[in-house]
């Protein structure tokens, strides 16, 4: 009877669809069925006789819902339980673990589990849709665009900006952001847009880099009939903005003699199409965006000083991904889950060797070139779920982990003591802050993590 028992049970134990564990009191597989195999992506042969950490190497004696029972002799139902294998594969469950009686003195625990890996994934999905959705304002059967909840960041430089933005959003004054290429300054225009009182008018934005000066001044300021050859009648941006937003992009790539035209209607608040004859009344905000320092382009002659000061009423910088690479994790984390539902993946996360090659990297396209890499490099993976160096191009491969991750290689056989090796490289971490900040000696120091007069002791030191 006890045979037949047996036999049963192992019939069970076999087919059944459900995953099932089971350890003796060393915490050592005793029995270990094919669902469960398949859920954890592992063969029957390496688990068996197996200790749970020595499988299981992300878990501990405190996490493990197995050693956890073993310990306790207390079950646990339905607890989920997230960890990876030996392998580095993630595997996501509902348990219910109990103790089994092995012998009148001995204690074992026994598991079952059902796979909810994929039902996790989508649900990320889900909640990453919704997070993008959250901005969008479907009223008048019109986009809105980004909101303050679109931008990511825990950088206290980053979170002063955001909140000066949404001061900025409560006024209808005109606002100059800057900030390098990629750094996200229509973005945050449109953040501003969307919690402003003008949110519910039109946000129109218009590259002043993507036209020449003579195409550029009638889409802004429209046309009249008869103007030349083949106009019409034609609304400029300035009219179809009305009551809204007008994102001047790249202001500083406005020809001179546009941006006096531009100046009188901010002046006088109102607008003449070319070729006509009357002037119409617009109720516009103008936010302009410059990816140069906008005082250096009034110092070259690229941008008006009267202009200048009619749009820096309220003065918005964005900081470089480069000064803020705290962040990196957050939004590489963003960028995975964005293109694991646009492409169709299951990635995790990126690898240890990416991760410090990010953090190496200055970032020249900051948080646009980011994007792209994590794009560029989740399009290369198949089945797998991390990226790893191998993922990218070869030309982004000799950039990330070549010339910046070897940046500080040492040379030890140049017969320099220990001293003269630590000094050279404390004197190109020094070059390469003062390089990043354009010789501000203040942020130079805060960057390096140092008292501002330590560093200036140093740059006298070095002849920097």
């Amino acid at each position: 009877m006890n045979l037949i028992y047996k036999n049963i049970l192992d019939s069970i134990i076999t087919n059944i669809d459900i995953g099932i564990h089971a350890v003796d009191e060393n915490g050592k597989t005793i029995i270990y069925n094919q669902s469960m195999a398949d859920l954890e992506g592992l063969s029957i042969d390496e688990v068996h006789g197996k200790s749970i950490l020595e499988i299981f190497p992300s878990l501990t004696t405190e996490t493990s819902t197995l050693l956890t029972v073993l310990k306790s002799k207390k079950p646990i139902y339905n607890q989920r339980q997230t960890y990876l294998n030996n392998h580095g594969k993630q595997i996501t469950t509902i348990n219910s673990t109990i103790p089994i009686r092995l012998t009148t003195a001995k204690y074992g625990a026994l598991e079952i589990a059902k796979d909810i890996t994929r039902e996790k994934e989508l649900t990320e999905r889900v909640e990453y849709l919704q997070h993008e959705l959250a901005s969008i304002d479907l009223g008048d059967e019109k986009l809105k665009g980004y909101t303050f909840k679109n931008l990511i960041g825990e950088d206290d430089n980053f979170v002063n900006t955001i909140g000066f933005a949404k001061k900025a959003a409560q006024s209808s004054s005109t606002v100059l952001l800057y900030g390098e290429t990629g750094t996200g300054k229509e973005l945050l225009a449109q953040s501003i847009h969307n919690e402003s009182s003008r949110k519910s008018k039109s946000f129109i934005a218009q590259n002043c880099a993507a036209l020449p000066d003579t195409l550029l001044e009638g889409i802004l300021f429209g046309t009249a009939k008869g103007s030349f050859t083949g106009a019409i009648n034609r609304p400029g941006l300035f009219e179809q903005a009305d009551g809204g937003t007008l994102l001047l992009d790249e202001i500083n790539s406005m020809g001179l003699q546009l941006q006096a035209k531009l100046l009188r209607v901010l002046q006088e608040g109102c607008v003449r199409r070319i070729g006509g004859l009357s002037d119409i009344p617009i109720d516009v905000r103008i936010i302009a965006t410059t990816n140069e320092e906008p005082l250096e382009t009034v110092k070259k002659g690229i941008l008006r000083k009267d202009l200048y000061y009619r749009l820096n009423v309220i003065s918005i910088s964005i900081p470089p991904l480069r000064e803020r690479k705290n962040d990196i994790a957050l939004l590489v984390e963003h960028f995975i889950k964005k293109y694991n539902v646009r492409l169709n993946k299951d990635v995790w996360y990126v690898s240890n060797d990416v991760k410090q090659a990010f953090l190496s990297y200055d970032w020249p396209g900051n948080v646009r070139e980011l994007e792209n890499l994590i794009e560029s490099a989740m399009n290369m993976i198949n089945k797998e779920h991390i990226i790893k160096p191998a993922h990218f191009s070869q030309d982004v491969y000799k950039v990330l982990f070549s010339e910046k991750t070897n940046r500080y290689s040492l040379n030890i056989n140049n017969n320099k003591s220990l001293d003269e090796i630590v000094e050279d490289v404390e004197k190109a971490l020094i070059e390469e802050a003062m390089r990043d900040t354009n010789g501000n000696i203040a942020q130079a120091s805060r960057k390096l993590g140092i008292k501002r007069q330590t560093l200036q002791h140093k740059l006298k030191k070095y002849s920097l």
